[in-house]
């Protein structure tokens, strides 16, 4: 049994690294409509080192690749086992607009048994998103039982 006192979080920030930063802020706006709150660049490299996004209430890290200290994107490692959920007010919205913005749609939207109505689109950079909206308030029990009958079927 630890010693140490449980850690109280504040906030916890997704943190994207990507091979072009530059690219991905723009496809970060245009898609999601990212407002560009802090970045810095990297003297004499152009790489960037540290890019803050505000989403709504929520803060997206960006930087760019610097695999001489291990630090490697999607498209350098062959995938990624991380996807980011975005909660918004329409899902079929927000899914055309992040592949018209140059994403790949991955699944297209479709209503769950838990509730939401989402899909998943793949950003140029190798990150899934998962975006969708809510349809109805689905209560922990509900939910399950719709699952177990989900996972019956196959």
């Amino acid at each position: 049994m630890s010693t140490y006192a449980t850690p109280i979080v504040h906030e916890m920030f997704p943190y994207l690294r990507v091979r072009n930063a530059n690219a991905a802020i723009d496809y970060y706006q245009r898609a999601f409509g990212a407002r560009l709150r802090l970045r810095l660049d990297e003297p004499g490299t152009g790489r960037v080192g540290h890019a803050e996004l505000e989403l709504g209430p929520a803060v997206l890290m960006v930087s760019d690749e610097y695999p001489e200290h291990g630090i490697v994107g999607p498209e350098s490692v062959g995938g990624t086992s991380v996807s980011i959920h975005l909660h918004v007010d329409n899902a079929d919205n927000a899914l055309a607009r992040a592949v018209a913005a140059g994403g790949t749609l991955v699944r297209p939207a479709q209503d769950a048994f838990y509730g939401e109505r989402g899909g998943t689109v793949r950003d140029p950079f190798g990150h899934e998103w998962l975006i969708g909206h809510s349809i109805e308030d689905v209560t922990p029990e509900e939910m399950q039982r719709r699952y177990d009958a989900l996972m019956a079927e196959g």
